[in-house]
């Protein structure tokens, strides 16, 4: 009884230390939340903007062609995919990984290639032998505004190329600090509904040299806000899964150290009972 007792002690104070852990996990989590949420609000006016543009030059006229609308026939698909580099977050790594998985079965019989970011990415799909263009985007909290910018540029190289015929971003869409979506959105081609000889809209602004070329140089700044916008949406998301899986996990240690220390009662409660009854029975004994 007694050595009961003793493990039951050493495994509430075990449940303690991991209780005190998983807490300041959640604090931390939060902090972060709030910083994340923030650069998600600050970076959808800049995508926005960037896309509102796109859609008016291609918009404006009937006749006018981009390579980056060009749609043809789909031999290669890519996947830019945003994950995390850590566990314990629920299933935020595993969702987005899994949807990536579940868009790729109509993939052409080429198959797909990716573009991790983060290092469950690299890991998941590095153990599945998956194609990959590149891994050194493999710490998704190391990537800078000039790396999305960087990776924008290797990304529209491969499409001109013809290397891939389709690019589509993976990652994880804030929607509130309980529920975190993962999603894939088409970003080339450029999905622009083209008017019909004699609808075009009217517009009053002027491009140097000319639309196209505006609209070209645009494309890249458009894909590397959209890869900045969705880090940080997966960013924010993380924090967000983190911060539940902390607290549900902090919440269920402390119902467990109250379970031991019911058990541990009872164990005593047992003991204290067992030794009276031996010192009765003895004393009946030498009466």
């Amino acid at each position: 009884m007694a050595g009961s007792m003793k493990e039951i002690k050493l495994r509430i104070k075990s449940v303690e230390s991991t209780m005190q852990i998983t807490k300041a996990m959640e604090l931390v989590a939060s902090s972060k939340l709030r910083r994340a949420k923030e650069r998600v609000e600050h970076s959808r006016p800049y995508f926005e903007t960037l896309y509102a543009t796109l859609f008016d030059i291609a918009a404006a006229d009937s006749e006018f062609s981009s390579p980056y609308l060009a749609k043809r026939e789909t031999h290669r698909r890519l996947y830019i995919v945003i994950a995390g580099d850590r566990g314990l977050a629920g299933g935020y790594n595993a969702n987005i990984l899994k949807a990536v998985e579940a868009d790729a079965a109509d993939a052409p019989e080429q198959g797909y290639c990716v573009l991790p970011i983060g290092k469950k990415a690299v890991e998941y799909f590095e153990r599945h032998n998956a194609s990959i263009l590149t891994t050194s985007f493999a710490v998704a909290g190391d990537i800078s505004v000039s790396d999305c910018f960087e990776i924008s540029r290797l990304v529209c190289q491969k499409f001109l190329a013809g290397e891939f015929d389709e690019i589509r971003i993976a990652f994880t869409q804030f929607v509130s600090m309980l529920t975190q979506t993962a999603s894939i959105l088409p970003v080339l081609p450029f999905d622009a509904p083209r008017p019909k000889p004699g609808q075009e809209r009217e517009s009053l602004m002027l491009y140097e040299p000319d639309s196209t070329a505006v609209f070209d140089a645009i494309i890249p700044e458009y894909l590397a806000g959209v890869v900045y916008g969705a880090l940080c949406e997966s960013v924010a998301s993380e924090q967000g899964a983190r911060r539940t899986s902390m607290d549900a996990a902090t919440k269920n240690a402390g119902e467990m150290i109250e379970h031991l220390n019911l058990y541990y009662n009872r164990a005593r409660q047992a003991a204290i009972t067992q030794e009276i009854t031996e010192i009765v029975a003895g004393a009946d004994a030498e009466s």
